[in-house]
């Protein structure tokens, strides 16, 4: 290696570093782009993806690093590794990937992927959202979330049964020049070892968001209408029409993404990180196809 860095370690600690060739081809397609790194480079971009001097100087197309207030304190949004497949890229791989929202707003404007499948492992790439496109934020869309009368009264309601309502990880997917929020909602009794319950899971992309009790229901909800009540066994009389239900092959889509999205929790809660990258993969997938079948 020419690193000046390296060389001064491997002088005084023979042995200590060693050619990555020697590294077993096994772990070698385990490596993963270091996430302290790739924060601070994401800082750094953030002020230095301007290229025009005068832009720089005046500071007048400053980033920053989305922030959410989880527990009643606010803080910045952490990078997450995915399996997805990169703009204008044949097939997919595992990448960390953070989002940028302009300075003091909290739309969204870009986002920055780290590769780490050789050999363009370290290399990143940045997608910018059209400007004269609103991309909602997660700051955004917890506000939504809040603002949602039916959400809102609900989230309410079991706040003052004596049961707690805990809102997991908001999971930010891009999909073309968009992106979809999935968040479950878990609700935990107040007895002390209580285990939380998930109750409901909401679904956000574009001006439409939907709570529903499976993410299947929301996802219909979204992309193939409102879910109809189930058909009584006896028709009304002077009924029409029987009730509009979403396509059947929306739904099965949507029952597929249900599924793939329970085979990621369960991988989650095993500590399989390949697994769990897979299902993550197959489920952007799905998503993609659901929302190519929208009417």
């Amino acid at each position: 290696p020419t690193d000046p860095i390296v060389q001064a370690y491997s002088r005084g600690f023979p042995g200590l570093l060693l050619p990555l060739a020697q590294m077993p081809a096994d772990l070698q397609r385990h490596i993963r782009y270091p996430e302290d790194f790739f924060a601070v480079q994401a800082r750094k971009y953030a002020t230095y993806h301007m290229l025009d001097p005068q832009v720089f100087y005046n500071r007048e197309d400053m980033w920053a690093i989305p922030r959410r207030t989880i527990e009643g304190r606010d803080r910045e949004m952490e990078p997450y590794y995915t399996i997805m497949r990169l703009p204008e890229e044949t097939k997919e791989e595992f990448i960390l990937l953070t989002l940028f929202n302009p300075s003091r707003r909290d739309n969204m404007i870009a986002w920055l992927a780290a590769r780490s499948d050789p050999p363009s492992y370290g290399r990143l790439i940045v997608y910018n959202f059209p400007k004269q496109k609103l991309v909602y934020g997660p700051r955004q869309i917890d506000a939504r979330i809040d603002q949602d009368p039916v959400i809102s009264q609900q989230l309410a309601l079991w706040n003052q049964r004596g049961s707690t309502v805990i809102r997991g990880s908001l999971l930010a997917i891009p999909i073309d020049q968009s992106l979809i929020y999935v968040q479950p909602l878990y609700l935990a009794a107040s007895e002390q070892g209580a285990l939380p319950e998930l109750r409901r899971v909401i679904v956000a992309h574009g001006n439409q968001i939907a709570m529903e009790p499976t993410l299947e229901q929301s996802l219909v909800r979204i992309f193939g209408g409102r879910l109809a009540p189930p058909a009584p066994a006896v028709a009304p009389v002077g009924s029409g029409a029987p009730p509009a239900t979403p396509a059947a092959g929306e739904r099965a889509v949507a029952q597929r993404a249900l599924e793939i999205y329970q085979r990621s929790q369960d991988a989650l809660r095993r500590g399989d990180w390949a697994a769990y990258g897979t299902e993550q993969k197959r489920l952007e997938d799905t998503l993609r196809e659901l929302s190519g079948s929208r009417p």
